[in-house]
């Protein structure tokens, strides 16, 4: 299967291309930055001539992809103004499922984000672990545009039902060189508390991709995907108490158990994630 990856220069797209390489995939990296080379495409997503000319063909470099993985984005609130995140993000996302769409490319990967989900949880979750049965609380330009792009998912499948798009809500991704810093976490309950203290290795998130390209079905759907562990060695009854003492529990979990259920992505993909912070420090 031939890979359009868009967004391959960032910090899970690096991963991603590496991990789908390693396991038989043919990717073509596409970024406004990366390295020159026949796996590598300059292409500006908020361009859709770009887009489209870099799906269909690219000289000798490929004549055409299979699928796409669309990890292109300002990747996060307050980098740059939201003016400049809703222009850039939005269309870079529409272009990228037009053009695959007009084009006849039937799966799609792309990165929805877990701030949907209510983050920085100013206002209590109403419920934990959180999942993806309650509907989206975007609670930054950054995080409406994600939940404007699953609502475009919505609508493209419901006009095409053969197409494949899957979600990945994916958690704040995380690198080895990172895990260093975690101890620290420990003294504040309040310092990641806008996320339910959770993360994901770019190694599982490059399994979740794989696993969506390789399971999911015609239609649009949702997952979360984060780490099976949260970032505190502290346990979560204490963090609970401490931050969120009247939000209900759903079920029994764990005393570290990611508050950001991964169960649905587990048992509909195979999610399985295999790295945790406590393997490295």
């Amino acid at each position: 299967m031939r890979i359009a990856l868009t967004g391959s220069s960032g910090k899970l797209g690096r991963v991603v291309a590496r991990e789908l390489r390693a396991n038989g995939y043919d990717v073509i990296g596409m970024d406004l930055t990366g390295t020159r080379g026949p796996d590598f495409v300059q292409v500006d997503l908020t361009d859709y001539g770009q887009v489209v000319d870099a799906f269909t063909a690219v000289g000798d470099r490929h004549d055409g992809i299979d699928a796409v993985v669309h990890l292109g984005a300002i990747p996060a609130p307050g980098i740059r103004t939201d003016v400049a995140t809703f222009h850039n993000n939005m269309p870079a996302t529409f272009n990228v499922f037009w053009a695959a769409v007009r084009l006849g490319i039937r799966r799609i990967v792309y990165a929805s984000s877990e701030t949907v989900l209510g983050l920085p949880f100013d206002v209590a979750p109403p419920y934990v672990p959180v999942d993806e049965d309650y509907p989206a609380r975007p609670e930054s330009v950054y995080s409406l545009v994600k939940t404007l792009e699953e609502q475009l998912a919505t609508e493209l499948v419901r006009w095409h039902p053969d197409l494949s798009i899957t979600a990945l809500r994916f958690s704040n991704v995380m690198v080895p060189e990172d895990y260093a810093e975690f101890p620290s976490f420990d003294i504040d309950a309040l310092g990641r508390k806008w996320n339910l203290w959770g993360y994901i290795d770019a190694r599982d998130g490059a399994q979740a991709v794989q696993r969506a390209l390789e399971v999911a079905a015609p239609g649009f759907d949702r997952f979360i995907i984060a780490a099976a562990d949260t970032v505190m060695s502290r346990p979560n009854d204490e963090l609970l108490a401490e931050v969120f003492p009247d939000v209900p529990r759903r079920r029994e979990f764990g005393p570290n158990e990611t508050l950001l259920s991964i169960d649905r992505a587990r048992r509909i993909l195979g999610y399985d994630p295999q790295h945790s912070w406590r393997d490295h420090v």
